[in-house]
């Protein structure tokens, strides 16, 4: 039997790589400490209704953050506007509200990360920050020391999802374990649980996903 294969010239992709890590800021998908919303206010002047959000940083570094660098909160890659001490304020758009989870209430846990540089290691995956839909927890159960996660997505996202691809939920980059009809499933281990928001998941929570940058290059150069 003989098989007939499609290959990909992977050159233009990688080539824009450096580029986007150096001037539109790329994430890694490893999350550098949990911050928390301590206050949101309402963008003076602002024609659609966007949010100022207050978050800590907790332990994540900010002595080499400026004003105008990029964070991601919860898997948003967002503005750092104002610095004091370990808060840092960021805009958010109404369009990136209605598109988005848990960037809307004060007291809400959120994973944060400093965009990458070009000699950071990467860790996860290359992660753009651009939300691509939300998802919902089905199931959040323990399967020996670890956890099973269970997540419900939008039929959209899956042509760009494969067994053993990468996925970024909340901001974390995640390895998917299976797929079945329009649900997917993620293994966390403990360290992953100790260091994001994940393990306050439940089902019915909404979720944050982001696909492999990647796979979506490669589609479009396929045109599927």
């Amino acid at each position: 039997m003989s098989h007939c294969y499609q290959f990909v010239d992977a050159y233009p992709i990688i080539r824009v790589i450096p580029e986007l890590i150096e001037h539109i800021g790329m994430f890694t998908g490893i999350i550098q400490a949990v911050g928390e919303i301590k206050q949101i206010r309402s963008i003076q002047g602002y024609s659609d209704n966007g949010l100022s959000l207050e978050i800590t940083a907790e332990e994540m570094d900010l002595s080499d953050v400026m004003t105008g660098d990029s964070i991601a909160v919860n898997g948003v890659c967002l503005t750092v506007r104002t610095l004091t001490g370990n808060l840092f304020t960021v805009d958010v758009s109404q369009e990136t509200l209605s598109c988005t989870q848990g960037l809307d209430q004060v007291g809400i846990h959120v994973n944060l990360e400093k965009a990458m540089r070009l000699s950071d290691r990467l860790g996860g995956h290359l992660v753009s920050g651009h939300v691509d839909a939300t998802g919902t927890v089905v199931r959040f159960e323990p399967i020996g020391e670890s956890f099973k996660l269970i997540i419900q997505a939008p039929q959209s996202i899956f042509r760009y999802l494969a067994h053993k691809g990468s996925i970024t939920v909340n901001g974390v980059s995640l390895t998917v374990n299976q797929i079945e009809d329009n649900e997917f499933s993620v293994n966390l281990i403990p360290h992953t649980l100790a260091m994001t928001n994940l393990k306050e998941l439940s089902p019915g929570m909404a979720v944050n996903l982001e696909t492999d940058m990647l796979a979506r290059y490669v589609a479009r150069l396929l045109n599927i």
